[in-house]
């Protein structure tokens, strides 16, 4: 039953992507298609790097523990990498994997970066649309 409830809810989420994308009702859309995936791509592939980063600082010792006063370490698989490189790049974090030494360092880097693409996104639609307004 719950995997029945988990497609219906991927199809729902599926649909409501879908609808969008291709509705093209309104006026003035400061949506660009192509510069959205562009900025998905770079998002995907920036959130990777920062994971294989991640993995190889961690075959030179602990990057990730689970709270500084008991600096238990999290151990460095790829699906714990990426977990974090996620977070990191999208959100602030939830605090459940702590970075530690050097990987602190990357982690700012990483999230800077997530806010700062998503606004150069912003700003380059915002653009666009002014551009288009102007013709």
């Amino acid at each position: 039953m719950v995997n029945f409830l988990i497609v219906v809810t991927i199809l729902f989420i599926a649909v409501n992507l879908v609808y969008f994308f291709t509705n093209k009702t309104y006026r003035k859309s400061y949506f660009s298609t192509p510069l959205f995936l562009k900025l998905f791509f770079v998002l995907s592939m920036v959130l990777v790097g920062f994971a294989a980063i991640y993995f190889l600082l961690s075959l030179e010792g602990v990057i990730l523990v689970q709270s500084l006063s008991s600096r238990k370490p999290i151990e460095p698989t790829i699906i714990n990498v990426l977990y974090f490189s996620g977070e990191t790049l999208i959100s602030v974090g939830y605090g459940d994997m702590l970075p530690v030494g050097v990987t602190r360092l990357f982690a700012v880097i990483e999230s800077m970066i997530g806010v700062l693409l998503p606004t150069a996104y912003f700003m380059k639609a915002l653009d666009l649309s002014n551009n288009s307004n102007q013709n």
